[in-house]
């Protein structure tokens, strides 16, 4: 029987790589993979289902589930970890010192449902008692690049949103005295400049994390891997296959992270991170699957009801039906 070809929507990332390159094929599969950006591939797939295949945005994907109307089974896959206590900037002057001083201010996002912000609001309602209406929000483009939202929004009143008209970016604002902080998923070019005005919130965002890590277990994970509902109907095993094919390809890029036999730029300092990693998060550092990043699973499910996005709490049972490991 000939293979299925499928078309598959992610970035280049080390740990998918071999997938591009050939060096791991899905049983029964043919990729077309097309290189996209994350804020690409997410938006293609969520207004047209583009791909077969696709990255996708975990809070995206949690919501559309929690609403009854998702129209993809995901795998658990974790392509994108990170934690997000550094993505927080204040303007210095805005009396912003501490965590609840963000009450009252006003405050810029690029993607009111995007999961990194997601789990920003997360950590600041659960660890620091503020919540989303504490806050007067701001969304538009950081600089140039104007994101509608992902997922049709329709939050209490209580929340105040606006949107930023033609024009106006977030920076700007910001720089301006507009905006009192940023909760940015992505670096702002005025911290990258060192410009005077900005800083993070955490400055010593990484013990932070540590402990956030130690107390909840929870490694904030922002994209999963879906494939669309009607190839999940029609060939179910896709979804097996199509996981092991990402764990194999992580495993080759993990293990090429001790290749000391063909140094590369980063790698006197990329050892010491990985060790490092592995001693907080264990060996698997970086790994798939619903048992070793169920808190993660269940906090997203969690925070998406919380904040407005979703009529329930979903489980990670439902967020990956398919059995796979």
């Amino acid at each position: 029987m000939a293979n299925l070809k499928l078309s598959l929507a992610c970035w280049d990332y080390d740990r998918t790589r071999p997938l591009m390159d050939g060096r791991v094929k899905p049983h029964g599969i043919d990729l077309d993979i097309k290189v996209l950006r994350p804020r690409q591939s997410f938006q293609r797939m969520l207004d047209n289902q583009e791909f077969e295949l696709s990255e996708l945005s975990l809070a995206s994907y949690t919501v559309l589930k929690a609403r009854g109307n998702c129209p993809y089974v995901a795998v658990p896959v974790a392509l994108s970890k990170i934690f997000r206590h550094s993505c927080i900037y204040v303007r210095r002057g805005s009396g912003i010192t501490k965590p609840a001083d963000l009450r009252g201010k006003r405050v810029g996002t690029s993607q009111w449902s995007s999961t990194g912000l997601c789990f920003m609001r997360g950590f600041l309602q659960h660890d620091f008692g503020i919540l989303a209406q504490d806050m007067h929000w701001f969304m538009g483009g950081l600089n140039t690049f104007v994101e509608p939202p992902l997922i049709p929004l329709n939050l209490p009143k209580e929340i105040k949103l606006d949107f930023l008209d033609r024009g106006q970016t977030l920076e700007a604002m910001f720089e301006a005295g507009e905006l009192d902080a940023l909760l940015s998923l992505y670096i702002p070019n005025s911290f990258l400049k060192g410009a005077v005005h900005i800083t993070r919130l955490f400055t010593n965002f990484k013990e932070f994390e540590t402990d956030y890590y130690r107390r909840t277990r929870i490694l904030p994970i922002m994209h999963t891997v879906v494939v669309r509902e009607d190839v999940h109907r029609e060939n179910p095993w896709v979804a097996t296959s199509l996981y092991d094919a990402f764990c194999a390809a992580k495993a080759m890029a993990v293990d090429g992270l001790y290749d000391t036999d063909a140094l590369h730029l980063t790698l006197p300092f990329l050892i010491d991170h990985v060790e490092e990693a592995r001693r907080i998060f264990g060996k698997d550092f970086w790994a798939y699957g619903i048992e070793p990043n169920r808190p993660t699973w269940e906090a997203i499910g969690r925070f998406v009801h919380e904040q407005h996005l979703a009529p329930r709490v979903v489980t990670p049972e439902e967020l990956f039906p398919v059995k796979v490991d």
